[in-house]
């Protein structure tokens, strides 16, 4: 189990450095655009292979995203992301704001009780 959330640790830092390399103008553009399509494709929330789909839903991105970065790696020098790895992991060890999420699920179920209200005033005849 420690490897598994090992795994996925590495696989968020990684992540949130390609999209910190994908904004340094001191990254090459080519590697740049193949940032942002890796990026992209790991914070969307739509999938080659939906998540719902059990097993297959994750395998595309337990696949996918690796090769990504992989490739992503290969293509951008070397300093560059060592700066932006390092900024990636510091970044994850920062507190998290449990009041602010709290918030935030707050509006967001206040918004869907504002829909449902307006869904059932409807007068369907």
């Amino acid at each position: 189990m420690a490897r598994v959330q090992q795994f996925t640790h590495r696989l968020r830092i990684e992540a949130h450095a390609v999209w910190l390399s994908a904004r340094d103008p001191q990254v090459p553009l080519p590697t740049r655009l193949i940032g942002w399509l890796v990026a992209g494709y790991a914070l969307s929330p739509i999938d080659l292979i939906p998540d719902f789909i059990p097993v297959l839903g994750m395998l595309d991105d337990l696949l996918l995203l690796p090769l990504g970065i992989w490739l992503f790696t290969r293509l951008i020098p070397d300093d560059r992301w060592a700066v932006h790895l390092a900024t990636a992991e510091a970044a994850s060890h920062r507190p998290v704001s449990n009041k602010a999420a709290i918030v935030i699920v707050l509006i967001w179920l206040g918004l869907l009780a504002l829909i449902a209200m307006q869904f059932m005033a409807m007068r369907f005849y």
